[in-house]
């Protein structure tokens, strides 16, 4: 059981409980947050909860307790609803789209909600024999009564990372292909069987930037149900400033500024940046104030040092 406010309650406890999400949702006081096609509705920077009773077809899972204690359930349900479909279109909202308008515990919520019910959609038959599997753990666990093979939702690490230039004044940035060179962004990739993410890392950034790396360093992590990822933040140096794009991946890569960070997270060029619901941002913000704190600091000594100097010729 969770002893933070702002972490979900998984109530992992119940999973084992027979019949629980029967139980639950004839239950009074339960609340249900409902997935349509990877979206949520979102009101009043947070996800909207529904009784059961409005919500019919669905799958179901077990999402834990409410920040009040409420048991708050999961239904996936077809793109084509009945009862929920009355609702808004612009309510439902994925992920980018959601930005920085919930706080942790409605953002735990959101993510855990639509990569449960990514994996609902996507695991309805053994991987190994290809029997219907039957759900099991209140959502969180399917069963195949032929091979009697146990399937689970499925986490894939991925790394990405902020690449400062030798002297640290300038950040390193790449056009996804996908993107048609209209954002830049940090490096990512999928680590691949038998790496560990810091070998991850360096290979991602020769294979896509041509730049060896040194003094690599984790800062943070963040879910990113596209579709199932966990998404381990890092900076990283660069070795040197000879960069070259892949090509394929990555169509183009440059050392940006400082001043020209700060421009694009105003919104006003010279590239486009990640939305801020994602850990890319946050690395890109998190260099750009460093790189201000350290310039304040700097400022600050240099008037110390001539206001001593000025007191040791007054003298």
């Amino acid at each position: 059981m969770s002893t933070r406010s702002d972490i979900l309650d998984r109530a992992a406890e119940l999973r084992a409980e027979p019949g629980v999400l029967d139980r639950l949702r004839a239950a009074q006081g339960t609340r249900v947050v409902v997935v349509r096609d990877r979206r949520i509705r979102v009101a009043n920077r947070a996800v909207v909860r529904v009784g059961a009773a409005e919500v019919g077809d669905a799958e179901w899972a077990l999402l834990g307790r409410d920040a009040d204690g409420a048991a708050l359930l999961l239904a996936s349900v077809p793109s084509e609803h009945e009862s929920i479909d009355a609702a808004p279109d612009e309510t439902w909202l994925g992920l980018r789209e959601v930005g920085g308008l919930l706080d942790s515990f409605e953002a735990e919520i959101f993510v855990t909600a639509v990569a449960v019910s990514a994996w609902l959609v996507d695991v309805r038959h053994c991987s190994r024999c290809g029997s219907r599997l039957e759900l099991r753990s209140a959502g969180w666990a399917r069963h195949c009564d032929v091979c009697d093979a146990e399937h689970f939702p499925r986490t894939d690490p991925a790394v990405i990372v902020a690449v400062e230039s030798p002297d640290g004044e300038r950040l390193l940035l790449g056009a996804n292909a996908a993107w048609r060179g209209t954002m830049y962004s940090c490096f990512a990739g999928f680590v691949e069987a038998g790496e560990s993410m810091e070998t991850t890392v360096h290979r991602e950034l020769a294979e896509e930037a041509g730049v060896r790396l040194r003094e690599l360093r984790y800062v943070a992590s963040q879910p990113w149900p596209y579709p199932r990822s966990l998404m381990v933040g890092f900076r990283a140096v660069a070795a040197d400033e000879d960069v070259v794009a892949d090509g394929e991946e990555i169509i183009d890569v440059r050392w940006l500024t400082r001043d020209e960070i700060g421009s694009a997270l105003a919104g006003k060029g010279p590239v486009g940046l990640p939305s801020q619901s994602s850990i890319a941002r946050r690395l890109i913000e998190d260099w750009y104030r460093d790189g201000e704190q350290c310039g304040a600091l700097s400022e600050r000594s240099e008037r110390r040092t001539e206001r001593a100097q000025r007191d040791e010729v007054a003298k």
